[in-house]
């Protein structure tokens, strides 16, 4: 018999709150800052998901620390301004509150920035467990960081499903063993997340309480 799922894992960036555009605008500066004239918008969406260390890298070895303060400072001092919500997110996660799911952020992301991002959007205290870049040694794919938040969370994988909009969300909870949700506003696009078979793709938030089987009286439509 399938348990009920009771615990739902969150990225953070391009899953809860709407950070691409302060993403996208940190990557061109740096890369404006290392390689003038070389890189643009296209170029750099193939860079989210991974650490920061990880793409820089595969760049420059040699630049790694450099190019990751340059993108860090920047990114921090535009944080407030370019960070938006996303229609749905904060109806959902006061249901699944209430009705007593466990929820935890898994993300790439420093602490230190995460819970910038969830206090920014009113959101963190949902969370009582954030599972950031600063907790693990291993990143997603890896199933280290979720099943770090599973055990903080007293769950385990057979009653968990991760939500995210990046492959290496949900080839991170198929490793880790739980059920997966892609979300259709993958900067990456829609066809590419489900080429990675995630069990649910969400258009709105809000389908992930229909997933769950969760009575709800929000209108999809208020969000079109």
């Amino acid at each position: 018999m399938t348990k009920k799922i009771d615990t739902i894992l969150f990225d953070l960036d391009g899953t809860l709150i709407n950070t691409i555009d302060l993403i996208v605008a940190s990557f061109l500066h740096t890369m404006e800052t290392y390689y003038p004239g070389e890189y643009k918008k296209e170029d750099v969406v193939s860079f989210i998901g991974p650490p920061l260390s990880e793409t820089f890298e595969k760049l420059d070895p040699a630049k790694v620390e450099d190019m990751t303060t340059t993108y860090r400072t920047f990114n921090h001092a535009q944080h407030d301004e370019l960070v938006t919500k996303y229609d749905g997110v904060r109806e959902t996660l006061e249901i699944l509150a209430e009705e007593g799911y466990h929820m935890a952020i898994v993300t790439t992301k420093r602490r230190e920035t995460a819970v910038k991002g969830l206090e920014l959007m009113g959101l963190d205290h949902f969370f009582t467990v954030v599972i950031s870049l600063d907790e693990v040694t291993k990143y997603k794919p890896d199933p280290q960081p979720l099943d770090k938040a599973l055990e903080k969370l007293g769950s385990s994988a057979d009653r968990a499903v991760m939500v995210g909009d990046s492959e290496h969300d949900i080839l991170g909870g198929k490793n880790a063993g739980t059920k997966t949700a892609g979300v259709s506003w993958s900067i990456k696009g829609r066809e590419h997340l489900a080429s990675y078979e995630p069990d649910v793709m969400l258009e709105n938030m809000t389908d992930l309480l229909d997933y769950l089987g969760v009575k709800h009286n929000i209108d999809h439509k208020s969000f079109s």
